[in-house]
């Protein structure tokens, strides 16, 4: 574990500091687990934009899905729909 020293606005700081005693936890154990939602939620952005560049970038191409396997899946999904209703 490493420290990492924050400065933080009086208002942001204030608002941890009410949850945190709110919660009955560390105002620390709340500020690293809000850090690693963040970082958890950018890796996610970031690969789903990355999805959607190579997507577009095949789209059209020999690299684009195959027809006959996108139709499969389409009827298994509407077919899962259904049955889960």
């Amino acid at each position: 574990m490493k420290n990492f020293h924050l400065p933080l606005p009086d208002d942001t700081y204030k608002q941890l500091r009410t949850e945190a005693e709110r919660a009955r936890l560390p105002a620390t154990l709340l500020a690293r687990e809000a850090i690693d939602a963040w970082l958890r939620h950018q890796k996610r952005r970031a690969r789903h934009e990355a999805i959607v560049a190579y997507a577009s970038k095949v789209a059209g191409t020999k690299m684009d899905l195959d027809p006959d396997l996108e139709s499969a899946a389409v009827e298994h999904l509407l077919g899962t729909a259904k049955k889960s209703k």
